[in-house]
């Protein structure tokens, strides 16, 4: 799971490019936070706070303390008054901007790169409008403004590509944390990152990106594939013969990634040929659920 060097011309380029995208990419995400905005309530929870949220039917057994008698006056139930639990943790994100995540093939919408980046960007949005803490991965410093969203692909740009190979080390226990990637880098580090997650009981949301090509693996004859982190070439002279045992280690992969997932944590497919609001409201579910729930 690592990504480009900053320092070198190539870190350099890459995070020219990824200044000249993000305008158009913040657009695009705000439209899809938008879209879902309205069928999304954040993760409020009934609980000790200050601020009102709703006011349910009182059950037997429950002490009356908690009953508001003008409510229950206007139509003689008996209604409790709860208040939103405080939320006092973080939700951390992570891109991937490693060079697999530019991959766009004639059957996508978009490249992973550009999908997951406005996932992250609409995610970020969705929660600092909820009032939620965003934190990036990279920077020790979550922001609480509520334009979350432009703030956190500022910090992209100064930041560029940044690995995950442990636990950001400004988190803290129980913070949630959500991972955008195609989690095509080495496993042990991404065990070595799921274990330190895992110590600080944090929930955690895999988001994982795919290509359609990469699904489907639709070649045949003779095809020539280029590795896009080390430039390795590999030619198929019957592309079409490799079909079946490409699309059993693709599942294989996938299965490993599913089976990393501790109770509470979640894994999502977002297709880049497939729009971005599936996989937000998709994603927006499983951050809601209960702690111990997941997908």
């Amino acid at each position: 799971m690592a990504g480009h060097d900053a320092l070198t011309p190539e870190g350099v380029a890459a995070a020219r490019g990824l200044a000249t995208a993000l305008p158009d990419l913040l657009v695009e995400a705000r439209r899809v936070a938008s879209t879902v905005a309205a069928g999304w309530h954040g993760r409020r929870r009934a609980g000790p706070g200050e601020d009102f949220w709703q006011f349910r039917p009182f059950l037997s057994g429950e002490s009356m303390r908690g009953i508001d008698w003008r409510r229950s006056a206007r139509d003689e139930t008996l209604y409790v008054r709860e208040r939103e639990r405080e939320n006092a943790h973080t939700v951390w994100l992570w891109v991937d901007l490693s060079a697999s995540m530019d991959f766009r093939s004639e059957l996508a919408i978009t490249s992973k790169r550009n999908m997951a980046l406005t996932l992250a960007l609409a995610l970020a949005e969705l929660l600092a409008r909820a009032g939620e803490r965003v934190g990036l991965v990279g920077n020790a410093e979550p922001t609480t403004r509520r334009d979350g969203a432009e703030v956190i692909a500022m910090k992209l740009v100064r930041l560029g590509a940044v690995e995950a190979r442990r636990a950001p080390v400004a988190m803290r226990r129980r913070d949630d944390a959500v991972f955008v990637s195609d989690f095509l880098g080495p496993q042990a580090e991404r065990d070595l990152l799921f274990a330190d997650l895992a110590a600080l009981e944090s929930r955690v949301h895999l988001v994982e990106i795919a290509d359609p090509v990469e699904e489907t693996f639709p070649f045949a004859g003779r095809v020539d594939f280029v590795d896009p982190e080390n430039g390795a070439r590999l030619t198929a002279g019957r592309a079409e013969a490799w079909r079946d045992t490409y699309l059993a280690s693709r599942a294989g992969h996938r299965a490993r990634l599913v089976s990393a997932c501790r109770p509470g944590w979640s894994h999502t497919l977002a297709r880049t040929d497939r729009p971005a609001t599936e996989t937000l409201i998709a994603l927006c579910s499983r951050l809601s659920a209960p702690e111990g729930g997941g997908a």
